[in-house]
């Protein structure tokens, strides 16, 4: 039995700019820590490149207790083709809306829900309602599938993810109650990834992942990073291993004991942030 905690997902963005507007000033999320890195992730954390690259933890409340989003910036990108692989975020949030129609931000109404969109093309689904009391207002991931069968068995069989709910062309899987859910809706073609793509992240204790990583190859499923150790300068190190489920969405398997470490609640980083973007600002003039 996999011990999972749903952890982050990962945007690559094109305007770090813009998209620290929307994450703090629409969404309402507040920057938990920045990191610059002078080459790119042994990972691929950042995509497949090799130069300068950002990375910013942003949500609405620490990693331990939230699922978050990961702003990955990769310098001199200034845009990523869109594929269909990734479909919403879901967001329980009376307050948002009132932030967007306030700050003039498009959006609108669909199937009773606020559809609006992140710098980048990425989509926000916003339930307008006011999530409970220390409860985390992000409630799913919507990504695609090609044939919702073989995700099912995937997520459910290997990687050990239950089913909260199951429709038709869609299910929703998760590893707790209380965490963020993944769903995945069936769109009936292939699933292309494009240069957007993004990944998802989850920790397991350091003793599963090699289990992971076992049962993985055993079964003839795609790994594209064996168990490797990633370090942050000034910072905890971390176990990764990353795979591709059948429709080539990206996973991140983490070490829980070293990401509990690496992801305490550095605030005043966001100033790090804001100085990088008006560097660079000035530097476009």
């Amino acid at each position: 039995m996999i011990n999972g905690r749903a952890l982050h997902f990962v945007f690559k963005i094109p305007d770090r700019k813009l998209t620290a507007k929307f994450y703090r000033e629409i969404l309402g999320m507040k920057v938990l820590r920045h990191e610059e890195f002078a080459d790119g992730c042994e990972a691929a954390c950042n995509g497949p490149y090799a130069n300068r690259w950002s990375k910013t933890m942003i949500g609405y409340g620490p990693e331990d207790t939230h699922f978050v989003i990961e702003l990955t910036y990769n310098y001199g990108i200034k845009k990523y083709e869109i594929g269909n692989d990734f479909k919403a975020i879901t967001i329980r949030s009376k307050d948002i809306i009132d932030r967007a129609r306030a700050n003039g931000w498009p959006m609108h109404e669909e199937n009773g829900k606020f559809v609006m969109e992140a710098p980048g093309g990425y989509k926000y689904h916003i339930i307008n309602e006011q999530h409970s009391a220390n409860s985390d207002p992000v409630e799913k991931v919507t990504l695609s599938s090609s044939n919702l069968e073989r995700t099912i068995a995937y997520w459910k069989d290997m990687l050990g993810l239950k089913i909260f709910d199951r429709k038709d062309k869609s299910v929703l899987l998760g590893y707790n109650e209380d965490q963020a859910k993944l769903e995945f809706e069936d769109i009936g073609t292939a699933v292309n990834h494009a240069k957007a793509y993004g990944r998802i992240a989850f920790s397991v204790p350091h003793s599963q992942q090699p289990m992971i990583q076992k049962s993985i190859k055993d079964s003839g499923n795609k790994i594209l990073t064996d168990l490797i150790t990633l370090d942050t300068p000034g910072k905890a190190s971390v176990r990764v291993i990353i795979l591709a489920d059948p429709d080539g969405h990206e996973i991140c398997f983490v070490d829980d004991e070293g990401f509990r470490q690496l992801s305490v609640p550095d605030y005043p980083s966001e100033a790090i942030l804001d100085r990088y973007i008006e560097k660079e600002a000035a530097n476009n003039v």
